[in-house]
């Protein structure tokens, strides 16, 4: 058996940052948020410390890995389970054979492809049978009047016609009256200038070079085709739906906020305009067919901050990475400091209707959004999840007041796209049902043989017409919706591991939450380990699973356990919901997730800690084959999988910043993907589909 690939650079050189990042990615990703002191520093009550009385359980069987790991592209070769295999684990043997004893039949249905093995090849690996396409990538031309892109004679103008840069959360929704037409809606989430410009100077960027920057952040749509005989996506240059959003696009600040004196600035003494949106990572889409975007580290792009509830949200008190403050005075909080309360909202866009005004809707508070995803309740209200990505922040939910209506004349979208302005956002409180010793940090699972337990969801404020409400004592409610990190803090909210994508399955109702990593668990006057998140110094990463109390979304209480704890299934801290551990697929900081048809989770990684390229992963959540994870491609050198959509027919990904590794830069690149050697590198989609027409994993 061949052991995981070493946690190395494409290089050579040893992965300095947390997972396994480049310093690059943490560079402008987020600001090198991992480096910087941890923002929140508030002693709130962690489920580790709450000693339950442990509830008799099935023992979950704890059995060895056999994963053979192929260093190049191909299928993950999984050995069958040898008696002293079967023979390992911690429960009584009889239950251990049974547990390691092969699994046999098929797969679930949309996850029968053979698995893509861990590689660091530079390229989009996919299964055997499978075929792909790059549908867009930065730079493409959408707009009428826009050039074909020429990365040596960039212009501002030129970018704000063209696909943007880093595309992350993506959505396909269907053009009425254009059959084989969609829509596809992109997140640019931030720029690596040393990437996109040749001989880029950090310290003195030129305003041509911010311009474009600009341009190149934001929202994209454009409608794409497809291929009737594949799954084969192509895009529609110039159609009349195509849009791109950017830094200067001006946004309506809704919701309970509107208007509030935080949000006055020089530029906008109302408090209700905005210009532009900031690091759009994760999102998702409505069912009044509208589109979600989060603003997630927001932070980086301010200079100058010199106030505590800035340094909370991790707003330095110099010059910003970019050096945007030397050309708008909007990003020097010295000169504007509401500015920053502007940002870190969700942000809902209208896809259809290209006159629109997108909007920052307050009353889903402002943290750092990875995205919002919406589930309805049984009278037609709008219930959105969102996590806030950063070490040991938190998980919100919002509960709408207002009943979504049905039909598409203008009043009733212009009702709609009220639905998040009015309702009450929660903050999560986890508690473990294990006694704390049993929680030591390694990743052991308590005596009841899983990581589970109760949790409430703690009311922050209401919104109403008529005014909004705080429940948080020493806050009012327009306080709370702007440093809602601040009310989590007073109301005593669990601490986890990086909350990123929170989506919920639409044929069980249970809601899914990535917990990405966090290395400072556990590490210093850092928070301990605790039965939610029960690693110490969490490298891997975690999946939780949340059922809401009558499975009624909103509930006020709910029942919780982690579903995938993530890792060398070789380590004997890692649970794949209990499914044998010699046939699943390595995985590692997972990130985005999303549903296919059939309700199987759908899993991209960031950073991944084994030292081999990011990738895309199907998991099984019902049945027996619960917990078997396939998976289905990697990404090229220095890239992250991002946005995954599963349709019946076709996988769609994100690409973002591929050859985004230390020492790389356009004179030096560390990728040819996707246009091959001598041509810049280029974040981009990808389609990827059966050969022979039929569904996915079908």
């Amino acid at each position: 058996m061949r052991k995981l690939l070493p946690v190395v650079g494409v290089n050579g050189e040893s992965a300095s940052h947390p997972g396994g990042r480049s310093a690059m990615t943490c560079r402008f990703r987020c600001g090198d948020a991992c480096f910087h002191e941890v923002p929140n520093t508030s002693t709130n009550e962690y489920v580790g410390d709450v000693i339950a009385t442990a509830l008799s359980r099935r023992t979950m069987m704890r059995a060895a890995a056999v994963v053979t790991v192929a260093t190049g592209a191909g299928a993950v070769v999984v050995a069958p389970a040898t008696e002293a295999t079967a023979a390992t684990g911690t429960g009584p043997a009889t239950e251990a054979t049974a547990a390691t004893a092969a699994k046999k039949g098929k797969a679930a249905r949309g996850l029968r492809f053979a698995p893509v093995a861990p590689n660091t090849a530079d390229a989009v690996v996919i299964p055997e049978g499978y075929e792909q396409n790059v549908v867009i990538r930065w730079g493409d031309p959408i707009l009428r009047g826009a050039p074909a892109f020429d990365p040596e004679n960039q212009t501002a103008k030129a970018q704000a016609g063209q696909f943007g840069y880093n595309n992350d959360f993506l959505a396909l929704l269907p053009v009425p009256g254009e059959r084989g037409r969609q829509i596809l809606v992109a997140n640019h989430e931030y720029t690596d200038e040393v990437l996109m410009f040749r001989g880029y100077d950090a310290a003195n960027p030129t305003r041509e070079q911010v311009e474009i920057a600009w341009a190149a952040h934001g929202l994209g749509a454009v409608v794409v085709e497809e291929d009737k005989r594949t799954g084969k996506l192509t895009a529609v240059p110039r159609h009349h739906l195509n849009r791109r959003v950017t830094v200067t696009t001006e946004f309506r600040i809704t919701g309970p906020a509107a208007g509030s004196d935080l949000l006055k600035t020089s530029a906008d003494p109302t408090g209700t305009k905005v210009l532009g949106t900031l690091n759009n990572c994760a999102g998702g889409t409505t069912p009044w067919g509208t589109t979600l975007h989060g603003e997630e580290n927001f932070n980086q792009y301010f200079a100058n901050s010199s106030r505590p509830t800035d340094k909370r949200y991790g707003i330095g008190t110099g010059a910003s990475e970019r050096k945007w403050e030397r050309f708008d005075k909007r990003f020097d909080l010295a000169q504007e400091p509401n500015e920053a309360h502007r940002f870190g909202y969700v942000v809902e866009f209208d896809p259809f209707d290209p006159t629109s005004t997108p909007r920052k809707h307050t009353a889903l508070g402002r943290f750092k959004h990875e995205g919002a995803t919406i589930r309805l309740t049984e009278d037609g209200r709008p219930v959105a999840y969102s996590g806030d990505d950063e070490r040991f922040d938190y998980l919100y939910k919002f509960v709408g007041s207002k009943r979504m209506k049905h039909g598409t004349s203008r009043a009733v979208r212009e009702h709609n796209l009220s639905l998040l302005d009015e309702g009450t956002l929660y903050v999560a409180k986890f508690t473990g049902n294990s006694p704390a010793i049993e929680i030591d940090g390694t990743g052991k699972l308590p005596s009841d043989g899983e990581f589970d337990g109760s949790g409430e969801w703690i009311p922050l404020a209401t919104a109403t017409a008529k005014g909004a409400v705080s429940h948080v004592d020493g806050m009012t409610a327009e306080e709370v919706f702007v440093f809602t990190r601040l009310a989590g803090d007073k109301v005593g909210a669990t601490k986890m591991d990086r909350p990123e994508d929170v989506e919920p399955n639409p044929t069980s109702g249970k809601v899914y939450v990535a917990l990405t990593n966090n290395s400072n668990r556990g590490v210093g006057s850092n928070a301990k380990a605790d039965e939610a998140n029960p690693r110490n110094a969490n490298k891997h990463g975690h999946i939780l699973e949340l059922t809401e109390r009558w499975n009624r979304p909103e509930s006020t209480t709910f029942a919780w356990q982690l579903f995938l704890v993530a890792g060398d299934p070789n380590d004997p801290a890692t649970y794949f919901a209990g499914f044998p551990k010699d046939q699943v697929s390595p995985i590692s900081c997972p990130d985005n997730v999303a549903f296919d048809p059939h309700g199987n989770l759908w899993i991209s990684t960031d950073g991944n800690a084994l030292g081999s390229h990011d990738g895309l992963f199907g998991v099984a959540t019902k049945g027996e084959r619960r917990g078997e994870l396939k998976q289905f491609l990697t990404v090229p050198n220095g890239a992250e999988t991002c946005g995954p959509i599963v349709q019946d027919r076709r996988v769609l990904v994100a690409v973002q910043h591929p050859g985004e590794i230390d020492g790389a830069s356009v004179e030096n690149p560390k990728s040819a993907w996707p246009d091959g050697q001598g041509k810049i590198v280029r974040p981009a989609v990808v389609s990827v589909w059966a050969k022979d027409g039929s569904d996915i994993g079908a």
